[in-house]
């Protein structure tokens, strides 16, 4: 019984930053960021857009691009790291609106048998959804289930993340059967405790807060003082002597969250191997990886790629294409590996596996947990966009997530895969409106007065209740 992908929807915000305005507005080389890490462009969510909203319009448009009947869903499990509460999940939000826009056709609560639940763990969150749905449809092959991706990534300004930010959702169709790919049951993993990036709740003494805000308005206040005054304080001040915020930008250290993947990747790999005879240098036709920037994947898997040819016995032909073996000096080797990066013969192995998702991520940046399934669909589009026919190409997929976990997995293209021409990825990218830089740092600070580009179609959020009882409930309404 085959199991898999059997449709695939997206939604990406309609506005997008020029990575070169950026690269101008911080004194980077433009180059630097196009030529050495493969970014375009930066899609960031309006004011108006959140994981909920973006999640409800990729699912809306699958169910109506696909004539999906609501009866025959049984799961839809959401993998987010930009959740909106600390209990209700996300995925409740989607499956209230989607199911009210889907009841003039299919009755009232037509999605009330429908099991919805977030699955958080990073960037890999929709992965672990994916592989429960596929357990799931084996149990219960007469049902489908929904998998969302829906993410923001959000950096500090003038942060070495800055420049990777991204946002948008992929839904994928799980079922029997399907149409777009079939994934094997085998799954390698790798799991360790890092603290390579995380996005902790903040906490402020109320008294630090009133000592910074009575020396903008000009009044000397120690923090003894402050904390005197509060003991006399009611409503906001009163009570409890902390602040507890939670903000999108998260703690991260690069170098070390590199080393985290590489290292996870290396074990979930090892793993699978264990588990399938493969290598993954001659058996994967494609190569999709979570990408937390364009050319991420292709400048991590150089070691990889190299071991993989030693493995299978193809070193000769490193060689042949090097003019030379491998120095045994650190440094030498070091600098050899650099140079097989930049080579002829690597490059032709990144333009057959790895580019095709690469193209998507140019222009978006990083989905978080979408990112993979984004390099998915990016790469079955360049595909049907080229005219290639990769029905029966082994497709090996990398998942990260910080954290830290990495998940290895393999699928093979189905007959009827060429469908998701059908989206018109880069068509849409491509018709994207531009916004200018003080727009953008405007949104990242939250000063805008209203939506970027007010009359966008689908589902926004619409406002934060204020009613006793429902105080900072999430409404949204469909323009």
């Amino acid at each position: 019984m085959k199991i898999g992908i059997d449709a695939i929807s997206y939604y990406v915000p309609s506005h997008y930053l020029p990575i070169e305005a950026l690269a101008n507005a911080r004194n980077i080389e433009y180059a630097k960021l196009n030529k050495g890490l493969g970014l375009t462009s930066m899609s960031f969510p309006d004011v108006d857009e959140d994981a909920a909203s973006m999640g409800a319009n990729a699912v809306l448009d699958m169910f109506q691009r696909e004539s999906l009947d609501p009866a025959t869903v049984g799961r839809m499990y959401l993998g987010t790291e930009s959740a909106l509460d600390s209990a209700k999940p996300t995925a409740t939000y989607i499956l209230d609106l989607v199911e009210k826009e889907l009841a003039a056709e299919h009755g009232e609560r037509c999605l009330k048998n429908v099991d919805a639940v977030d699955m958080t763990f990073a960037c890999i969150g929709a992965v672990d959804a994916l592989e429960n749905a596929c357990l799931y449809v084996q149990q219960n092959p007469d049902k489908k289930a929904i998998i969302i991706a829906a993410d923001l990534a959000k950096y500090d300004l003038g942060s070495t993340g800055e420049y990777t930010q991204g946002a948008g959702a992929v839904a994928l169709l799980v079922s029997v059967d399907p149409a777009i790919v079939a994934l094997d049951s085998e799954i390698g993993v790798a799991t360790k405790g890092e603290r390579d990036f995380f996005k902790p709740r903040r906490t402020h003494t109320k008294a630090s807060v009133l000592v910074q805000a009575a020396s903008l308005l000009g009044v000397e206040l120690s923090e003894e003082e402050a904390a005197a005054k509060l003991l006399e304080a009611e409503g906001f001040w009163g009570g409890n002597s902390m602040i507890r915020s939670y903000v999108e930008e998260p703690v991260f250290d690069g170098q070390y969250s590199n080393g985290a993947y590489v290292g996870r990747i290396q074990e979930a790999l090892a793993h699978f191997e264990s588990k399938v005879d493969l290598n993954p240098a001659l058996d994967w036709d494609r190569v999709v990886m979570h990408l937390p920037y364009a050319f991420q994947g292709r400048r991590m898997l150089v070691n990889f790629y190299l071991n993989w040819m030693n493995a299978n016995g193809k070193w000769e032909e490193v060689v042949a294409a090097m003019g030379g073996d491998k120095p045994a000096d650190k440094d030498e080797a070091k600098a050899w590996v650099k140079a097989f990066s930049k080579s002829d013969y690597y490059r032709a192995y990144v333009a057959k596996a790895l580019a095709p998702a690469e193209r998507a991520s140019s222009l978006i940046g990083n989905m978080y947990t979408a990112s993979i399934f984004m390099g998915l669909l990016s790469t079955l589009c360049d595909a049907a966009d080229k005219g290639e026919n990769i029905e029966g190409a082994c497709i090996g997929f990398m998942g990260y997530g910080s954290g830290s976990k990495a998940k290895v997995f393999q699928g093979h293209v189905q007959p009827g895969w060429s469908k998701v021409a059908g989206l018109d990825l880069f068509g849409s990218l491509e018709n994207r409106t531009a916004v200018d830089f003080t727009t953008y740092e405007n949104w990242h600070n939250e000063r805008l007065e209203g939506p970027i580009l007010p009359s966008k179609s689908g589902f926004v959020f619409d406002g934060l209740r204020t009613a006793e009882n429902q105080e900072f409930f999430r409404d949204y309404k469909k323009q």
